[in-house]
């Protein structure tokens, strides 16, 4: 081979190779485009449990997509209140949001099953019913109707019962008493003579301080402590029966969600899933601590008494039994809810509750110590 004809087929096969990068780079660069949303959240800034699943999905999206993903986060009040973050994704106004869905059972009971309702299911068993069982199908069909869709994003586990500014031992002191509580629990407590009100998390304390409210339920210890509860109302129930499991969403806007790139879509998914089991680590770590701090600053820690607990379970019985009369969708969902409760709850005597029950023990005895 000459010299001349060498040269003519490097040139050529060079120009091929350019060609082919030049046609890869905007490939890659469709594939992986630059795109920036919005998360607002129903929660301040202060509660960086809760408030932190929001970054927590930030973050790591971000890391999956070489930061050509972005997500920002925006607390309660600095886009919208957090009592209308699901307005905001239905409308546009936001891409997404972080918050509970039985904040709006207004628009539809329906809602609250996504979070939390009376004596419905655990942490454990909500992340079952959701990831393996047929929870997250059905309330994502559900959701489909109003244009966004949710991920699970964060579980705080069961929830303690209640600030009060007077011991509750009896029903009859629940009677006229006004009470901020979420979700459709307050159509349940408002069986038992309770007057609920609906309030986001940071207008909680200026409401039992101004005696506008007699009492409130928000979380747990951590939380609680946070936004300073003991200070105006000193008695502590528990436990929170009508949350005990309950779920923080993601909710993304449908139309939104489906135009990213598929990659986008399940870098997504796996950040709220993270968030999600981050968000119940943090409040297993935390929440031991804070208990014990605010007893000694002053909390008061009651149970509810078994007469409160059945009529409680009887209420909420009669409350699903009305509303699933009239509402299909709320029916089906409940009904698939309790048969997996059933099941789980089964088994969950059999193992976790015997071997709980006897660690229990043994801390109550004090025999669970360090090595010397």
């Amino acid at each position: 081979m000459d010299r001349r004809s060498f040269i003519r087929k490097v040139g050529t096969g060079s120009v091929g190779a350019v060609a082919a990068t030049a046609l890869a780079a905007p490939a890659i660069a469709q594939e992986n485009p630059k795109i920036t949303w919005r998360m607002t959240s129903s929660f301040p800034k202060s509660l960086d449990t809760i408030y932190g699943g929001a970054e927590d999905i930030a973050n790591h999206v971000a890391a999956a997509t070489d930061g050509n993903f972005t997500i920002q986060t925006y607390a309660a009040g600095e886009i919208v209140p957090g009592l209308q973050a699901l307005d905001a994704v239905q409308n546009g106004t936001v891409e997404s949001c972080h918050t509970c869905s039985y904040y709006f059972w207004g628009k539809d009971p329906t809602f609250a099953i996504g979070t939390a309702i009376p004596f419905g299911l655990d942490a454990r068993l909500t992340n079952a019913w959701y990831y393996q069982g047929n929870g997250s199908q059905l309330m994502n069909d559900f959701f489909a109707k109003y244009g966004v869709v949710g991920e699970l994003a964060g579980n705080t586990g069961v929830q303690m019962g209640g600030w009060f500014r007077k011991e509750v031992n009896t029903l009859e002191d629940l009677k006229g008493l006004k009470m901020r509580i979420a979700g459709l629990a307050g159509k349940v407590v408002e069986q038992l003579g309770v007057v609920p009100q609906q309030i986001a998390g940071g207008d909680i304390y200026p409401a039992l301080e101004k005696g506008t409210i007699d009492a409130a339920e928000f979380v747990g210890p951590y939380d609680d402590q946070k936004l300073g509860f003991y200070k105006v109302a000193k008695y502590y129930y528990y436990p929170g029966w009508w949350e005990g499991g309950p779920v923080i969403h993601a909710f993304f806007n449908k139309e939104k969600l489906e135009a990213l790139p598929k990659g986008y879509q399940a870098a997504l998914k796996d950040a709220c899933a993270f968030a999600n089991t981050n968000m119940m680590a943090k409040y297993d770590m935390k929440n031991p601590v804070a208990i014990r701090q605010l007893v000694a600053d002053g909390a008061v820690l009651k149970p509810y008494s078994p007469e409160i607990m059945q009529a409680a379970f009887d209420a909420a019985t009669k409350v699903y039994t009305d509303i699933g009369a009239s509402n299909a969708d709320f029916k089906k969902i409940y009904n698939d809810q309790i048969a997996f409760s059933n099941e789980g709850y089964l088994w969950l005597q059999i193992a976790e509750y015997s071997y709980d029950t006897f660690m229990m023990r043994l801390q109550r005895a004090g025999n669970l110590k360090p090595l010397a």
